[in-house]
């Protein structure tokens, strides 16, 4: 056999292997914790795809605190989201410290330990904060702090504290991460233009379903056109009941279409304000449906998360 027949058979078996191993995922069964289906998603995630906002609780090792309101979800340890990474064909992951949690970080801290290298944090913090606590937190592989605005479930973020807290962070280089409603972004708007760090929103920025003339979307158009905002691709409900979400499509595929350098992927797992759990690998399809074109995808899963993040190129 010629060495160019040899090359040739190599790259059939080769192409036929990954072939028959798409086909076995395709119909395997990957049942996770807090998540509905068992099955893979129909797209197939490139290599270094991360998960941009998820959470993670562990009653056992670490108790909630005394000043939490939320409860923990069961089962949604590191053990538990391993589970949902498998099935998703996930690389990386963002750990963000819950509500439940308050302001003890150890549990984020400690999954970032577990997960290694592919995983960052975003912690909640108190205005009290050292900054030997926060070089701290630096080393364990946080990257960005979260303030809730509209939050009823622990004592929400203030004017002040935004302001007091994102100045000392940004010497770290890290982002300010933002849970509000559409009308609390109208109501901050001028905060976020004096803020010395790069902003992240939680959950298509929860701009109103169908909202594109709903003027937070502007807000949030004009932040990204000045380089200094991200979106998080990340659904916390339907309110369409109908499973195809067509009430945040058309705001996603808007933020897609005009800045998909600008936006990051998020599974939101283990859906802690959702009684009824949603199929993650119905939401990670929902991506594809946002962004048909691979390489935007790509931008989207994987080289977006890597500058925002500090994962490796």
């Amino acid at each position: 056999m010629s060495r160019t027949s040899r090359r040739t058979l190599l790259k059939g078996l080769a192409c036929s292997a990954a072939v028959l191993a798409q086909a076995r995922r395709a119909h395997a069964q990957f049942p996770v914790p807090n998540s509905a289906g068992t099955e893979a998603p129909k797209y197939e995630v490139p290599a270094n795809a991360c998960d941009c906002h998820h959470h993670i609780y562990d009653a056992g090792r670490f108790p909630q605190p005394a000043e939490a309101k939320t409860p923990l979800q069961p089962n949604a340890r590191v053990e538990d989201y391993r589970l949902l990474k498998q099935r998703l064909g996930l690389t990386r992951s963002v750990i963000v410290t819950p509500s439940a949690y308050a302001t003890d970080n150890r549990v984020t801290l400690d999954a970032i330990s577990r997960l290694g290298p592919h995983a960052r944090g975003v912690a909640v913090i108190s205005p009290g904060i050292s900054d030997a606590e926060l070089k701290a937190l630096d080393a364990g592989g946080i990257r960005g702090i979260r303030f809730s605005v509209s939050t009823t479930t622990i004592t929400p973020a203030t004017v002040e504290m935004i302001e007091k807290l994102s100045p000392r962070v940004a010497a770290l280089g890290w982002h300010t991460q933002f849970q509000t409603t559409a009308g609390q972004l109208l109501e901050l708007k001028d905060v976020f233009q004096r803020l010395p760090t790069a902003m992240v929103f939680d959950h298509v920025a929860h701009v109103p379903p169908f909202g594109l003339d709903h003027p937070s979307y502007a807000i949030i158009r004009s932040l990204i056109d000045k380089g200094r905002s991200w979106v998080k691709l990340s659904v916390t409900f339907d309110n369409t009941k109908d499973g195809r979400f067509d009430d945040v499509s058309s705001v996603a595929q808007a933020f897609v279409k005009d800045a998909p350098e600008r936006m990051v992927w998020g599974s939101n797992w283990p859906h802690p304000n959702e009684p009824s759990k949603p199929d993650d690998a119905v939401l990670l399809d929902l991506l594809a449906r946002w962004a048909p074109d691979d390489r935007v995808r790509h931008r989207i899963l994987v080289e977006n998360p890597a500058t925002l993040y500090g994962f490796a190129s």
